[in-house]
């Protein structure tokens, strides 16, 4: 038939019963491959000219950042670096303080602002590197993200009063926000389907780990001076700061590269499926922005999933960041413990790598649903509630630390599970922004307000084991939260972006992004 056709005589013109289907098959089809192949290399990083990251090496790399990131959070809360205030007995001697607090001369309220004050420039810049994510390709973007928190713990180190390390805590947020907000996406998409939890799992694990490494760390350095344990963190971070600028970057599923035709969409109408025409070279106004940022906050608070889940994370993160940063002091002045910094730090360490990898270990082998990472979340916080609450009233340092030591395996089992839904009760393209705002969320009403609050609280009542007791109740709270998300009506959404055909991909059958290398070959 094809031969038929070959020869035909151009000069006879158009042959009616043919020419109206011309149109038809050629420009259609030639879109869906240039949206299909729009699509291709949005979600495959490249397929013919691969990164130089395998999902196992950006799986490394990402849990390294993570890992200095929360070490620097643990050296600061550590007696080392933190220290104590200078004291005078009723005689009038007086002894000189020690660290920060010691240097400073600051209250147990300024210095929770202290542990907080990074928590401002996170919580304004986390929604606008998600946002930006339309625009500039995510993967740059933590790399412009990393270099600010370089910057920014450089600056701790040379600072002089209360207000200069609070600024500079603050940039160490902004510089953060990059991070949080897109690093887990990265790893949502590469992840094998099968161990896709496990996987987040030894990411988030990296918080407990970190904080754990950072009061041990903290506690030796600040032997030799505090300021050094800043300046070591911008050291340790300036290799994966030139990472992010010189390495091939890849693409998080749901955007296009920036420039491309759906990416243009995309920023206009929140997605890339909707046939809005935009101008190649027209780059999206402040106010467009501006809209799609409110129509995305929109359908996050309308998800009523995402909204318990977020709820639930608040009550726990209370209590989690008011732990990281007064433990150490706490066991010091209950127990005594002349090494606190090394003992809470062991034990946080031991507890958030096997209770991290655990709790993504058996939502995988639940089968990771949204309703299983309920179950899991609520079950595992009330038994880890109950756990702390109980060693906090232990006299006897060996059962409080025995005790304190399994409820936080339970409570450190959350880490996977929570994440898990946060990204999977939204579409791909609003992943980022989920992050984002649920790491807002958790900070500006669980963990900034908390550090000062107790510190407050303890100055007040003056009994550390009352104040442990009151903060641990609050997490009973939060598996009370959790629960309700057992009952709520959920869907996974993975594969939901937006109608277009192109853009839907298997679940069950989908291997890692950076795995797909012969996708354009084949």
């Amino acid at each position: 038939m094809v031969e038929k056709e070959k020869p035909e005589d151009p000069s006879k013109g158009p042959n009616p019963s043919t020419s109206p289907k011309l149109p038809s098959p050629v420009v259609p089809a030639e879109t869906e491959k240039e949206a299909g192949s729009d699509m291709a290399r949005a979600n495959t990083s490249s397929s013919v000219n691969p990164s130089w990251f395998t999902p196992k090496r950006l799986l490394f790399i990402f849990c390294i950042i993570n890992l200095i990131n929360y070490v620097d959070r643990g050296a600061i809360a550590s007696n080392g670096v933190n220290g104590s205030r200078k004291t005078c007995s009723e005689s009038g001697a007086c002894s000189g303080g020690s660290g920060i607090q010691g240097e400073f001369n600051l209250t147990n309220f300024e210095d929770g602002v202290i542990s907080s004050a990074f928590m401002v420039g996170l919580l304004v810049a986390s929604p606008i590197f998600a946002s930006s994510a339309n625009s500039f390709n995510p993967f740059r973007l933590i790399g412009v993200g990393l270099t600010v928190w370089t910057f920014a713990v450089t600056l701790c180190g040379f600072s002089h009063n209360f207000w200069t390390i609070a600024v500079g805590r603050m940039l160490v947020g902004v510089g953060e926000a990059s991070f949080i907000s897109l690093a887990a996406p990265f790893i949502d998409d590469n992840a094998p389907v099968a161990r896709r939890t496990v996987w987040l799992g030894a990411f988030y694990m990296c918080i407990p780990t970190g904080i754990a490494v950072g009061y041990v760390y903290g506690g030796w350095i600040g032997q030799y001076s505090w300021r050094w344990a800043f300046w070591v963190e911008a050291i340790l971070m300036l290799p994966f700061v030139i990472l992010g600028f010189v390495m091939k970057p890849l693409q998080l599923k749901g955007f296009s590269p920036a420039g491309s035709k759906g990416a243009s969409r995309a920023v206009e109408d929140g997605s890339e499926g909707k046939e809005e025409v935009a101008d190649k070279s027209s780059k999206p106004s402040c106010s467009s922005g501006v809209r799609v940022f409110g129509r995305n906050m929109k359908a996050l608070c309308l998800e009523k999933v995402y909204v318990v889940n977020v709820l639930g994370y608040i009550a726990y993160n209370f209590v989690i960041g008011a732990y990281s940063y007064w433990g150490p002091k706490a066991g010091y002045n209950i127990y005594h413990m002349s090494n606190a910094d090394y003992m809470f730090g062991g034990v946080t360490a031991v507890c958030g790598i096997l209770g991290s990898l655990i709790g993504g270990f058996v939502l995988d082998r639940m089968t990771a649903t949204l309703s299983n990472a309920f179950k899991l979340l609520s079950v595992a916080t009330l038994c880890g509630a109950a756990f702390c609450f109980a060693a906090f009233c232990f006299k006897s340092l060996y059962l409080f630390l025995a005790m304190f030591a399994i409820g936080e395996l339970l409570v450190f089992a959350t880490q996977a599970p929570v994440n898990f839904v946060c990204l999977h009760c939204v579409k791909p393209s609003l992943r980022p922004l989920s992050m984002a705002m649920s790491t807002v969320s958790i900070h500006i009403f669980g963990d900034v307000p908390s550090s000062p609050l107790v510190g407050l609280l303890q100055d007040k009542i003056n009994n550390w084991r009352r104040t442990a007791l009151i903060l641990t109740s609050i997490l009973f709270v939060a598996a009370g939260i959790w629960f309700i998300g057992i009952f709520i009506h959920s869907v996974d959404r993975f594969n939901e972006d937006n109608e277009d055909p192109v853009a839907v991909v298997n679940k069950a059958n989908s291997t890692p992004l950076l795995d797909q290398r012969t996708v354009e070959t084949a």
